[in-house]
């Protein structure tokens, strides 16, 4: 896919719009994007592991949510349109334990009223977590 954001991301920006709230919270950090691509990390500590010592499926749906409706208020006009989600799905594919989880959020269809982001949560060793589809509607501010 092409360029789908409206201008080049700036990290730093879309990073501050979390302090404060559950993004900032679980520890998510945005730290990378590209023209159609935005990626971010979460720790798997106390605060994302479920009772049984491992990473909360919530948590990564948290984590696949936040870069996809992130990436697509990034490819709207802020100041008369804004991204929601209509729905999420998440497959869990493999446990994690410890370290850090690294979720890319990437286009499949960024169109007038709705987008589709598909959302792939690796260890760090780059094995599959999770694997997410968010839909968005794009509507009125």
């Amino acid at each position: 896919m092409s360029r789908v954001f409206r201008e080049p991301v700036d990290l730093q920006q879309v990073n501050a719009l979390s302090r404060g709230t559950l993004i900032d919270h679980l520890g998510i950090v945005f730290t990378a994007a590209g023209d159609d691509w935005i990626q971010a990390t979460m720790p798997v500590d106390e605060r994302t592991r479920q009772p049984y010592g491992l990473l909360h499926g919530g948590a990564s749906v948290v984590l696949a949510e936040t870069l996809g409706s992130s990436a697509g208020n990034l490819c709207v006009d802020p100041t008369s349109q804004v991204c929601v989600g209509l729905e999420i799905n998440a497959n869990h594919l493999r446990a994690a334990r410890e370290g850090v989880v690294t979720g890319t959020a990437r286009a499949l269809h960024v169109g007038r009223t709705t987008q589709v982001w598909e959302i792939r949560i690796e260890n760090e060793a780059g094995k599959p977590v999770c694997i997410s589809r968010l839909t968005l509607a794009v509507v009125p501010r």
